[in-house]
C-alpha cells in the first residue's frame, strides 16, 4: 500500500497490475519471480532438512552450513575471502538485510544515494530510518549514471551509497569505471557503500564484478544477496550479508528484532545450491538471456523500443513509437489490448523525475517459453 495524492491508502502499482492480471486472464509480465522450480538438489535437500528436524530456530547469524557456503561461494567465484564466522549475517532474504542494514548504520539527517529508477523498498526503507534519499539518473537506452551527477550527489552528508548492479528494473550492468568512481568518492566522503546484487548470476554478456573486489571498497563495502533469484525459490526468502564483523555487529543488533531468525530447513538447501557446479551457473545465465531475446524480439514486433538488458529479469519497452506517452494508463489497458501485463517504469521513480520515464514498461521474462511465447503472440495484436 502507498499513499495517494489525497492522503489515503492505495494499492501498490504491483498489487494493482497483478490484480487487472487475475481479473482478465491476462498474462502477467509484471511480477519478477519465475513460474518454475529451482534445482532438484535444492528442493531434495529442504525436504531433507524438514524430515531430519531442522525445524526450530537456526542460530540468530544463520546455520553454520550455509554461512560456510557464502563463504567458499564468495572465494569460487570471486577470490574474496570471507569469514564466516565474524563477516556473514543469514537474513529474511535480501530486502530483510537492506531494512537491517538501512535502520542499524543510518540516523534522520543522513544521505542515502541510490540510482534512479529503483526497487521500490529503497525509498520506505530510507524513509523508515529518518535518513533523506537522494537520487542518480539513470537515462535510456543504456541506464549508466553520469559521472557528474555521481559527484554531485555523494557529499560530506552522505552515509550510505546503495546501488543495485545488476540493476532492476533497467537491467543495466555498471562498468568497472563507474564501479571505481563510486569506491572514489565512497573514500573521499568517508561513506560506505551497500550493493544488492541478488541478480549476481543473471549476467548475460561478461562475468559479475562485485564492487567489493576493487581496490579500497572491502573494508567499506555491504555486500546483500539471496538465493530466491538464482535457484529460482522467491518464497524460501533466504538472503545474506557480508560485511566487515564490526558492521555485522551493528547490523544484527537490529535484524535481532526484525524476523529474529528464518527459514531453519532452507539454509541448508540453498548451502548445496551455491555448491553446485559451474555449469548449473552458466546455464543459468544463457537459458536468460535466450528468453529476453524472444521476448524483446516479441516487443519490437509489436511496435515498441527496446533496451539491451545485460542481467536480471526485465526488458525495458517504450510504448511511445505505439502513441501511449503515459505507461501507467498504457498497463491499464494492455490487458484489453493484448492479454499481457506490465509494469510502468514510473513505479520505480520518484513523483517529481517520473516525466523523463513516462512512456517506459517494465516486463518480465523470467517464465516459462511457452509463456513467454504465447505473450509475443498476443503482444502482435498491438501492432496490427
Amino acid at each position: 500500500m502507498l499513499l495517494g495524492d489525497d492522503g489515503q491508502l492505495k494499492p501498490t502499482i504491483f498489487a494493482e497490475m497483478s490484480g487487472l492480471a487475475v481479473r482478465t486472464g491476462a498474462i502477467n509480465l509484471g511480477q519478477g519471480f519465475p513460474d518454475e522450480d529451482g534445482p532438484a538438489e535444492v528442493l531434495e535437500a529442504a525436504r531433507e532438512a524438514i524430515s531430519a528436524g531442522l525445524n526450530q530456530y537456526p542460530p540468530g547469524t544463520g546455520m553454520p552450513v550455509l554461512r560456510e557456503a557464502i563463504s567458499a561461494h564468495q572465494q569460487r567465484f570471486y577470490s574474496l575471502a570471507v569469514d564466516p564466522d565474524r563477516e556473514v549475517l543469514v537474513t529474511a532474504g535480501a530486502t530483510e538485510g537492506l531494512a537491517a542494514t538501512i535502520l542499524a548504520l543510518t540516523e534522520r539527517g543522513d544521505e542515502v544515494v541510490t540510482l534512479e529508477p529503483f526497487y521500490d523498498a529503497y525509498s520506505a526503507l530510507i524513509a523508515l530510518g529518518g535518513a533523506t534519499h537522494v537520487t542518480v539518473p539513470l537515462r535510456a537506452p543504456a541506464f549508466q549514471p553520469d559521472p557528474a551527477d555521481l559527484r554531485s550527489a555523494i557529499t560530506d552528508r552522505t552515509r550510505l551509497i546503495l546501488i543495485n548492479n545488476p540493476h532492476n528494473p533497467t537491467g543495466t550492468v555498471l562498468d568497472t569505471a563507474t564501479l571505481q568512481l563510486i569506491v572514489e568518492l565512497a573514500e573521499r566522503h568517508d561513506a560506505l557503500i551497500v550493493t544488492d546484487e541478488v541478480y549476481e548470476h543473471l549476467v548475460f554478456d561478461e562475468p559479475h564484478v562485485p564492487i567489493a573486489t576493487l581496490p579500497g571498497a572491502r573494508e567499506r563495502t555491504i555486500s546483500i544477496s539471496s538465493g530466491g533469484k538464482t535457484f529460482n525459490t522467491t518464497g524460501w526468502k533466504i538472503g545474506w550479508i557480508i560485511a566487515p564483523p564490526e558492521i555485522i555487529a551493528s547490523i544484527l543488533a537490529v535484524k535481532q528484532f526484525l524476523t529474529f531468525v528464518n527459514g531453519a530447513p532452507f539454509q541448508p538447501a540453498i548451502a548445496v545450491g551455491l555448491g553446485l557446479p559451474d555449469a548449473f551457473f552458466a546455464t543459468l545465465a544463457s537459458t536468460l538471456k535466450a528468453k529476453r531475446d524472444l521476448l524483446s524480439a516479441g516487443l519490437l514486433d509489436a511496435g515498441f523500443a527496446v533496451t539491451h538488458p545485460r542481467g536480471g529479469y526485465f526488458v525495458v519497452a517504450d510504448a511511445a513509437p505505439l502513441g501511449f506517452e503515459n505507461a501507467e494508463e498504457f498497463c491499464r489497458r494492455l490487458p484489453e489490448l493484448a492479454g499481457v501485463v506490465g509494469v510502468p517504469i514510473s513505479a520505480f521513480v520518484r513523483r517529481d523525475n517520473r516525466a523523463e520515464y513516462a512512456s517506459l514498461v517494465r516486463f518480465a521474462f523470467c517464465k516459462r517459453d511457452s509463456v513467454l511465447a504465447d505473450a509475443v503472440g498476443r503482444l502482435g495484436a498491438l501492432a496490427r
